[in-house]
């Protein structure tokens, strides 16, 4: 089954509000989609959210590195040596992570609907259902509350709570969320690498000391900052999350050897994509050290590829999917289906959503 043409088009969805991190503030998902197409006339389809202030991929480096690099590599070859086209994939260019991920995501596509089976079969069918927790963006505590609460009403009983920004004030905002919202709703803390590792262990430890059952704190340090990050590791009860500190499977390597956090988060935009994902499943696991999978700002598109992941490995033990529900609309049909807080694997095949909309495929 060989590779005739890698096509690319746009897509945009507004949110539902506005997401604010200590990064960025968002509005809509504006992502650019590739399919693939075969000479057996099937089709695999795949996303790359431009997201420069962690990956560093904007559009332009997305649409350049799909046109003038990654389709000139794969053009020819056969899907299912996958191994084979997975190494061309990954060594036609250095870093661009993003293009990569949407690229192998539709190969991966192929490879199960070849085969007739889901994907996530196919990767090792640990599950059939995922619950994943809804992001709660940094802004005044009041509209945090309020935000929170409705996320509880919607169904969500895991909440990530975005801060980062006022450092020790931001202990006043989880107070205050986990008053609201009750004990019996898990509470994440992502600081998107907003506090030094000093602060990290102040804000942590005051956190603990007023007893607000934080599940986890996701990378509150700087991502480069290795030494920070074991240092905020080793000096606080509440787990640790690395995320932006981890994109390859030597930079997992790295953090497993040095017990530099806790818990590892997969995302397939910093990956590069499910194959190089499954080498830091393997090293995690390996090591005995669980995995949350995550996610950019992305559609039910490359969402669903991430669940098929997720659903295939049991080292993934937490999820962070929330791209649909953060979305205003789904133009899309088959694959998991997402309601709310569960995510429920479905019986078509490959990743499973088809039809793509697209206004113009170049």
């Amino acid at each position: 089954m060989k590779i005739v043409d890698i096509q690319w088009g746009r897509i945009s969805l507004p949110l539902v509000r506005p997401f604010k991190t200590a990064l960025r503030t968002v509005e809509a998902v504006n992502d650019i989609v590739v399919r693939v197409i075969t000479d057996q006339g099937l089709v695999g389809y795949g996303e790359a959210p431009p997201t420069a202030v962690i990956t560093g991929d904007t559009e332009a480096s997305i649409l350049c590195a799909v046109q003038d690099y990654i389709r000139p590599a794969l053009i020819g070859m056969d899907v299912m040596d996958l191994e084979a086209v997975m190494q061309k994939l990954h060594g036609c260019m250095a870093h661009n992570t993003t293009p990569k991920a949407a690229v192998d995501m539709a190969l991966y596509d192929l490879w199960a609907q070849a085969q007739g089976q889901p994907l996530y079969k196919l990767l090792g069918n640990a599950r059939t259902e995922l619950r994943t927790d809804l992001t709660i963006s940094v802004n005044p505590i009041p509209q945090m509350v309020s935000d929170s609460l409705e996320a509880v009403q919607q169904g969500f009983d895991v909440l990530k709570i975005k801060v980062g920004k006022e450092g020790l004030a931001d202990v006043e905002r989880i107070d205050a969320i986990r008053q609201a919202v009750g004990e019996k709703v898990q509470l994440r803390v992502d600081a998107n690498q907003g506090w030094t590792p000093e602060q990290s262990v102040e804000i942590i430890r005051a956190m603990e000391e007023k007893d607000l059952k934080i599940e986890l704190v996701e990378q509150p340090v700087p991502a480069h900052d290795l030494d920070g990050l074991e240092f905020v590791t080793r000096r606080v009860h509440t787990p640790i999350l690395a995320d932006e500190s981890v994109f390859s499977p030597q930079d997992a390597r790295e953090i497993l050897r040095r017990r530099a956090a806790d818990m590892i988060n997969i995302k397939l935009m910093k990956t590069g994509g499910i194959f190089q994902a499954l080498k830091i499943c393997h090293m995690a696991e390996q090591s005995g050290v669980e995995c949350m999978i995550g996610c950019m700002l992305e559609s039910r598109l490359s969402v669903a590829a991430a669940a098929h992941l997720a659903a295939g490995q049991s080292v993934i033990t937490r999820a962070d999917l929330d791209g649909p529900s953060l979305c205003a609309r789904d133009p899309y049909h088959g694959g998991p289906i997402f309601d709310g807080a569960s995510i429920a694997m479905s019986e078509d095949v490959g990743i499973g959503v088809r039809d793509v909309p697209c206004e113009v495929w170049s």
